[in-house]
């Protein structure tokens, strides 16, 4: 008999629908799809769908193994530069994080003399620590120990958001290790030519030149994906209208350090070719902190 318009579902009609309803992926529970992995018939959705010689399969099947005898490795999935899909994007960007803010409390606890210790200064008289201070005075370890320190609560709030905005998305399109390269490298360019340009009693500090490099590879990344530039453009205008503003004292040379070397070892990340691609992507990392390297030891002739 057919049911009348506007009646109650019977349990088969109900059924029915269920039988129609699509699962959930796996690892992410809110998005439907009609795809499974070949090997473990997981549902997957597309960011979950790892290529295969036949269908698809899911991350964990892939880095298992591909069950053809090769070593797992050979059939990990990869990010856009090369490196390894965790299951935590994010990890190291949060580390970072977290190192900062412990620095940043260190030196709200123990004041001035510890800032004054390992912050970025050429070669100056410094009164708390009662001598002449300085990387010139063969110091070296300020300009990576300058990056982890902060002026005020202000200065690690906008730096520690802009970390997480910009580090972590490029973190999962990096992989871990050539992301945390590139923050490094980035960073010691920043100092370097902080150290090279500014004046030898000038202090500098902060993660800036390291983000900055951040915000050029992001600019490249998103340049390789053909997406919309506009936004981190913009971004980046508003962040270099502040810096060149004299009114917020800040040290340009380090953020215009951070972005050219953001720029160059970015665009290696992610536009060496494949067969090659680890070998130029550290070979122009390498080449970065060689300039970082020449660079000091002029600036340190200069001083002394």
């Amino acid at each position: 008999m057919d049911q009348a318009p506007g009646s109650p579902q019977g349990p088969q009609d109900q059924g029915h629908q269920d039988a129609q309803a699509l699962p959930t992926c796996y690892r992410h529970p809110d998005r439907e799809t009609g795809v499974r992995c070949t090997r473990c018939e997981r549902p997957i959705c597309p960011e979950c769908m790892i290529s295969a010689s036949v269908g698809f399969q899911c991350p964990e099947c892939v880095r298992g193994g591909s069950g053809t005898g090769h070593a797992p490795t050979a059939s990990q999935p990869r990010t856009l530069a090369g490196g390894t899909v965790t299951a935590d994007p994010r990890l190291v960007t949060k580390i970072l994080i977290g190192i900062n803010l412990a620095v940043f409390l260190v030196q709200m606890s123990v004041g001035n003399g510890f800032t004054d210790r390992f912050d970025l200064i050429g070669r100056a008289y410094v009164p708390l620590l009662g001598s002449v201070q300085g990387i010139a005075d063969g110091q070296w370890y300020r300009m990576l120990t300058a990056m982890f320190l902060h002026g005020s609560y202000i200065h690690i709030m906008f730096n520690m958001l802009s970390l997480w905005w910009i580090g972590g998305p490029l973190e999962a399109a990096l992989g871990r290790a050539r992301y945390l390269t590139l923050y490094f490298v980035s960073g010691l360019a920043g100092s370097a030519l902080s150290y090279f340009l500014a004046a030898p009693n000038q202090p500098s500090l902060g993660a800036s030149g390291a983000i900055f490099g951040l915000f050029g590879a992001t600019a490249i990344l998103m340049r390789r994906l053909n997406y919309d530039m506009r936004p981190v453009i913009a971004l980046l205008v508003i962040n270099l209208v502040f810096t060149f503003n004299p009114g917020f004292n800040i040290a340009w040379q380090a953020h215009i350090g951070g972005l050219v070397g953001g720029v160059v070892v970015g665009y290696a990340m992610v536009h060496a070719p494949r067969e090659r691609r680890a070998l130029i992507q550290y070979g122009v990392s390498a080449v970065v902190l060689a300039a970082v390297v020449v660079a000091t030891l002029v600036r340190t002739a200069q001083l002394t």
